[in-house]
């Protein structure tokens, strides 16, 4: 159990953290798992107090963590007045429903959080009707839970009919309603793709990274525009494309939403249409943070996604972001190849070290500082030349 925040913020919620260590997850992975929950928590609006942590064999069907453990939070959370749990893992209906009777407070897993901060962030209607689609798909396996009230009222007698029915009657209005959000979604889906295919005259080049690795500001520093970037999960939900030209080539640049791991299979499911612009691009930039110290496990994230939705085999650049802030301590000191101080780390260095051996080209920049941004225009030119001259051998003259 370790300490995370004891100052609350005014107007946010108080918030405990719970994690399982298993054959699958070691304890130093639970703790980045939970780093990551916690900025989760903090960008919905919680400041996250303490975290519990387990060693399970198996979860407990009934809620999730053993008896004891259980008891221990729950006492914690009635002495703290706590208004907040999340579990790192998914909880089921049932679990969910034990656990909040226990606790008496909101129960919340990692998938419905980041469902909440989808719902916060969601700005153009597309998006609202995208998250709209996912929470619904969430929620209808768990509607006897959000019935709960019902067996605070005076008497059982008679009850469980009326809240049955009603329990029927509303799964019934979510998934008349999950089925028009579907045709709504597809509706729109058919006029992105066919104001894709109007963009077909030129290189389509795609922003693909871990959530709040930069892309934004990226997007921002070459398309010369004002997009949202913000040092938060999730900054960014809409696909924005603009145009960019690099010394006489133009060509298209979108954001798209960032990856995370973990990340709920309705919100693939119902960004679809948002990634069919990293499956249909020509060129992808693959943004790192390098200054985080799990960017490797970012890295396998984000090529496993992209792989998901098939966009894999095409060229990409390597962008390992934001070397002004990178930190050594976090990489094994007996790797001789990387400099002691990464303040005497110029962009040389960053090229004899390993991440620049790699079977897609590597480029090491600051966004922010706006550091050797120069020669990633240069490799992009380069690379969207080669693409623009096989496409329209008569248009050599831009070259």
């Amino acid at each position: 159990m370790i300490e995370t925040n004891k100052k609350r913020s005014i107007g946010r919620e108080k918030a405990v953290l719970i994690g399982a260590i298993t054959a699958f997850q070691s304890e130093e992975r639970l703790d980045e798992y939970l780093d990551e929950l916690a900025f989760l928590a903090d960008t919905a609006g919680a400041d996250s107090l303490k975290r519990f942590t387990q060693k399970l064999d198996s979860p407990n069907p009934k809620t999730f963590l053993g008896s004891g453990k259980i008891e221990e939070i729950a006492a914690y959370i009635k002495a703290e007045e706590i208004d907040l749990a999340i579990f790192d893992d998914e909880l089921s209906p049932s679990q969910i429903k034990n656990i909040e009777r226990i606790f008496e407070i909101k129960v919340l897993d990692r998938t419905n959080l980041i469902l909440d901060i989808f719902a916060s962030r969601a700005k153009t209607s597309y998006a609202r009707t995208q998250v709209e689609l996912a929470q619904y798909q969430y929620i209808l396996p768990r509607l006897t839970n959000m019935w709960t009230h019902l067996s605070k009222q005076k008497g059982g007698i008679g009850m469980k009919g009326p809240g049955e029915r009603e329990i029927e009657t509303d799964r019934r209005i979510i998934r008349d309603k999950i089925s028009l959000l579907k045709k709504q979604l597809a509706k729109i889906d058919k006029q992105m793709a066919i104001q894709r295919s109007n963009r077909q005259s030129m290189v389509r080049v795609a922003l693909v990274g871990y959530t709040n690795v930069g892309k934004s500001t990226l997007m921002n520093l070459l398309s010369k525009s004002e997009v949202f970037a913000e040092n938060k999960l999730f900054a960014t939900l809409d696909t924005t494309v603009r145009k960019v030209v690099i010394h006489n080539l133009p060509f298209l640049l979108s954001d798209t939403v960032g990856f995370i791991r973990k990340l709920p299979t309705q919100l693939v499911e119902s960004f679809k249409s948002t990634l069919d612009e990293v499956r249909e691009a020509d060129v992808l930039l693959h943004v790192v943070d390098i200054s985080h110290p799990n960017f490797e496990e970012h890295i396998s994230t984000v090529d496993r996604t992209v792989s998901e939705i098939d966009g894999t085999d095409k060229p990409t650049i390597m962008i390992f972001n934001k070397i002004d802030a990178y930190q050594s301590e976090y990489r094994d000191p007996d790797d001789l190849s990387i400099p002691e101080n990464n303040r005497h780390f110029s962009i040389d260095d960053w090229k004899s070290t390993w991440f620049a051996r790699t079977d897609r080209q590597a480029v090491f920049i600051s966004a922010t500082e706006k550091d050797n941004i120069e020669d990633l225009r240069n490799r992009l030119y380069e690379t969207i030349a080669e693409i623009h001259a096989r496409r329209y051998p008569n248009n050599n003259f831009l070259f």
